[in-house]
């Protein structure tokens, strides 16, 4: 009896050692898969250069003004 006793012990302590490592695998995948499908997103566009862009394309300011005023906005 006793040499069952050892033998189901390993047997569990290998069965919790495959589902480790199952569970590895599958978090590995979902990583991957994550890492190679989410695509950086685009650069928050600063309000400011914006508005600029905008009352310039609006004819509100010449094109003076718009560099100047783009160059005071550090750009």
């Amino acid at each position: 009896m006793d040499g069952m006793m050892g033998m189901g012990w390993w047997m569990l302590l290998w069965g919790l050692v495959g589902l480790a490592v199952l569970t590895l695998a599958v978090l590995g995948i979902v990583w991957l898969v994550r890492s190679l499908t989410n695509r950086p997103a685009a650069p928050l566009e600063d309000p400011a250069r914006a508005e600029l862009r905008r009352r310039y394309a609006a004819g509100q300011l010449d094109r003076d003004e718009y560099l100047r005023r783009l160059d005071d906005l550090g750009g």
